[in-house]
């Protein structure tokens, strides 16, 4: 690795530390507001990201938004993402009392229903919302951890202050790549034994996934939620976070069904089918908290629509 690469990796990782530390130290309206400040100042340069973001939309909206309504639904989207952040740096420090106070669970009977069968529970999840409050919810309700797959952020030591968050937390982290086992082996044991998995599946990282039809576009995703619960008999429910006021909504859907005749992976790919429809159902109720600034469908990139305002020349750069 390069000098510059280095010092590169311990700016990121030491701009993540300062952040935990002094965001917990602010009163938390100075914190919120000044991370909507800084979400609704990025919305307005209109970065590579956000162009992306706002092209994302334009599909989740079906593309009936004029531009205007366009770019307040981008700002809106990028407002939540502040949230997010801001809510990830200061999590440790809220009780858990709180956070579980301030949660709503639309379908938690569907969760209930599969511990009571004694079954493992796979929660397949987009990113939005507040996912980690969601963790911290189920973490309260189940008694115990939940094993959780997390994606090899470099530099390793920012990658390991993630892994630290989240385990304070009480989850269970696996790590995607690198691990002394395959995760799929870990995920596997662990529903066998009748526990419960959240996976984030919305980005297809190996580009190797299920296709699947999103929002009326052809993408893929990971078959691996519909898969582990096929070979381990646990329940595959769909689940999308959402901010709801000051607080959170969690809202689970049915069961996906995984068993029965037929090819394995023909199974799979109907499940991750009906998995995609109900993300689908719920992120449109409220797009502004799907948090996905990179692309999703070959075809949408961050040019989208024609837009009215002006593309800062950096950025014009930086896309051509």
């Amino acid at each position: 690795m390069s000098r510059g690469a280095q010092l590169r990796d311990r700016l990121t990782d030491a701009g993540y530390a300062a952040g935990w530390r002094a965001v917990r130290l602010l009163p938390e309206p100075v914190a919120r507001g000044l991370f909507a400040g800084g979400g609704a100042l990025a919305a307005r340069r209109r970065g590579r990201r956000v162009r992306q973001l706002r092209a994302n939309l334009d599909v989740v909206t079906g593309g009936r938004l004029d531009d205007a309504a366009l770019d307040d639904l981008t700002r809106r989207g990028m407002t939540s993402y502040a949230r997010y952040w801001e809510e990830a740096f200061r999590l440790p420090a809220l009780s858990r009392e709180r956070v579980v106070a301030g949660s709503r669970m639309p379908g938690q009977e569907h969760l209930e229903r599969a511990r009571a069968e004694g079954r493992g529970v796979v929660l397949a999840l987009p990113h939005s919302g507040n996912w980690d409050a969601a963790g911290v919810w189920l973490v309260d309700w189940l008694g115990g951890p939940f094993v959780t797959v997390a994606e090899r952020l470099e530099p390793e030591s920012l990658y390991r202050r993630f892994v630290e968050f989240r385990e304070g937390l009480g989850m269970r982290v696996v790590p995607l790549t690198g691990g002394e086992r395959p995760s799929s082996t870990v995920v596997r044991e662990w529903l066998a034994g009748g526990g419960t998995a959240c996976l984030l599946v919305d980005r297809d990282l190996s580009g190797a996934g299920i296709p699947v039809t999103f929002f009326g576009r052809r993408t893929t995703m990971p078959g691996g939620p519909a898969l582990l619960a096929a070979q381990t008999g646990a329940a595959l429910l769909p689940a999308v976070c959402q901010f709801d006021g000051a607080g959170w909504r969690f809202v689970v859907h049915p069961p996906v069904p995984v068993d029965g005749p037929g090819r394995l992976r023909d199974r799979v790919t109907a499940a991750m089918q009906q998995v995609a429809d109900a993300f689908a159902a719920t992120i449109t109720e409220q797009p502004e908290d799907w948090h996905v600034l990179g692309r999703i469908w070959p075809e949408v990139g961050p040019e989208g629509r024609p837009a009215p305002l002006a593309v800062p020349e950096a950025d014009r750069a930086e896309a051509g």
